[in-house]
């Protein structure tokens, strides 16, 4: 029988790491590059990245799709970067759509911000506005399982 393991993309590399889960709340690191792969702290994806964590991640991974002409989106990036650092075995990661738009187009978001939480490649919810970090949190608890 083999052990359970989770596929986590390196956010400094973008290699496909496997983990196994004993290991995941053991602050693994990439095996390619020996960065950390959860960083308790958003990484900005672009649009090559976007769909390969979205997609290879086997762990909850939550999106910001933001913009820089978005007020709430400026004023919610602090609170999504502290709730990142309170679930640190969770993905956190953040595209800015008026930047890649073709990237972002294919997730029909429809306001800004907007979080999207993926578990293997599916969306499993998604929350519009700005939160603060306390309900960014228990939205993401929420949702692990």
């Amino acid at each position: 029988m083999s052990e359970q393991s989770f596929h986590l993309v390196c956010p400094h590399c973008q290699a496909t790491n496997r983990v196994p889960a004993a290991k995941i709340n053991a602050a693994p690191n990439c095996g390619k590059c020996s960065q950390p792969l959860l960083t308790g702290s958003p990484h900005e994806l672009n649009a090559q990245t976007l769909n390969k964590v979205i997609q290879k991640n086997d762990v909850l991974t939550v999106v910001d799709f933001w913009a820089s002409w978005c007020q709430p989106c400026l004023m919610m990036a602090p609170e999504f970067k502290a709730a990142a650092s309170q679930l640190p075995q969770v993905v956190f990661a953040k595209i800015q759509t008026d930047k890649y738009e073709q990237a972002a187009a294919p997730y029909n978001i429809r306001s800004l911000p907007t979080m999207v939480a993926f578990r293997n490649g599916k969306e499993i919810a998604r929350q519009s506005g700005a939160l603060p970090s306390d309900q960014i949190v228990q939205w993401v608890q929420s949702l692990q399982s």
